[in-house]
């Protein structure tokens, strides 16, 4: 029973206790023990199983049909909550137990869902790894998880929860479900809130969801954001390929796997066609790390000045460049967004969604690095929803996918197309 119930779609595990065929409490002590299972993989800076049980118990009690009800999250220590240790991935902020949720965790508990506790996050959702462990390394090898959505990507790769939330200001959703093997989706930038989330860099940072399906991944976001995010097929789908400006930095893994999903495209009836970005689209990267380092510095002020000693070498540096930035290069940046989005609203026009690579092939080995966010900066910066999904394996056996983009405010229809991809490509997980 306990592993039916821990493999079952999230609309299939709300539905079925909402209606009472389920209990809460029966499938949080399944995904317990999947946790407990996989303990070496280190996905949880903090989990208590009793808590879980608690919260279980009063869905259980409650009744009445909720849409995440009792469905099991894991949530990124970035992510403030309630009676549970927060520490943003810092010893600075060691101990720290905040008295309210996040907006994204209360909302999460309103519509039922149980808060299993917190996943690893590299420090302030910045550049150096944690402890986590790629649940998909072959044995005896260590691959990265990716970052800074590692916890929250490790547990769903492993089980241990359906969902977890995690948020991206560079590549820390997509970047980390590639490595994983996850679904990734970083819906457009300000969908949900970001209120109660360490800040990194505010006008980059956005909330959004590793899973193991597309349809689990919308479903989650759209309830809590009360959007109608429901996948279907879209008639006469029109794809683009976007190999992005930085299409040399791709590996023959990551070549080969974006030719599967184009032919995944055309296998699901799209029309595929080639999408060449404006020239002041090759800009965009440079202009992300300006924009992030820049707001990255103004954020963390307050620990520079009485808590500096606490950062790591990496992190001290990355705010040392960002306190170098003038304001007139920042708002250099900011216009050079302003008018990429234009141009990329125009491409938008004659294709639904595009498919562009997500990584430069699979997880690096090792846990001194989170991997490249070469092909995810320039989506961050431009606030599209984005799409990861695992459809192949690179040549050691490790997970390789593709994104999905779609113009901004247009998640239903993103959402669409790589819920039609997955299909094409062999269904939930692809070709996990």
């Amino acid at each position: 029973m306990n592993q039916s119930v821990t493999d079952l779609p999230v609309r299939e595990l709300a539905r079925g206790i909402s209606d009472g065929s389920l209990s809460a409490v029966e499938v949080t002590a399944a995904f317990i023990q999947r946790i407990e299972a996989a303990a070496p993989v280190r996905a949880w800076l903090s989990f208590d199983p009793e808590a879980a049980l608690r919260q279980a118990r009063a869905v259980d009690a409650g009744g009445g049909a909720r849409p995440l009800a009792g469905v099991p999250i894991g949530v990124k220590d970035l992510m403030d909550t309630a009676g549970l240790p927060t520490a943003y991935g810092s010893p600075i902020y060691a101990g720290h137990v905040p008295r309210r949720d996040a907006a994204c965790v209360a909302r999460s508990r309103q519509l039922g869902a149980v808060v299993m506790g917190k996943t690893v996050t590299t420090e302030f959702a910045a550049f150096e790894p944690g402890p986590t462990r790629n649940p998909r390394s072959p044995d005896g090898m260590v691959h990265t998880p990716g970052g800074s959505s590692s916890g929250s990507a490790a547990a769903v790769a492993a089980g241990m929860v359906p969902l977890a939330l995690g948020t991206q200001t560079a590549g820390s959703i997509v970047r980390p479900a590639a490595f994983c093997g996850v679904v990734g989706y970083k819906p457009t930038l300000g969908a949900v809130s970001g209120v109660g989330i360490k800040a990194f860099a505010p006008s980059l940072d956005t909330v959004g969801v590793l899973a193991r399906r597309v349809d689990d991944a919308a479903y989650f976001i759209g309830a809590l954001c009360r959007w109608a995010l429901d996948p279907r097929p879209i008639e006469g789908l029109r794809v683009g390929i976007c190999r992005t400006p930085y299409w040399d930095c791709a590996d023959g893994d990551a070549r080969g796997v974006f030719e599967d999903g184009i032919r995944g495209f055309e296998q699901a009836g799209a029309r595929v066609v080639e999408v060449v970005l404006s020239p002041a689209c090759a800009g965009l990267n440079d202009a992300q790390v300006t924009i992030m380092r820049y707001e990255a510095a103004a954020a963390f002020q307050a620990e520079a000045q009485t808590d500096a000693a606490g950062f790591s070498p990496s992190f001290a540096q990355l705010l040392e460049q960002g306190a170098a930035i003038t304001g007139e290069a920042y708002a250099q940046a900011r216009r050079l967004a302003d008018k990429a989005r234009v141009e990329l609203a125009r491409v938008f026009e004659s294709v639904d969604a595009l498919i562009a690579p997500s990584t430069p092939g699979e997880a690096p080995q090792g846990l001194e690095s989170t991997g490249d966010p070469v092909f995810n900066r320039m989506w961050s910066l431009l606030g599209n929803p984005c799409i990861h999904l695992p459809i192949g394996t690179g040549s050691t056996g490790m997970p390789v996918g593709v994104t999905v983009a779609g113009a901004l405010h247009e998640d239903a229809r993103a959402l669409s197309a790589a819920w039609m991809l997955e299909q094409a490509t062999g269904g939930p997980g692809g070709a996990r």
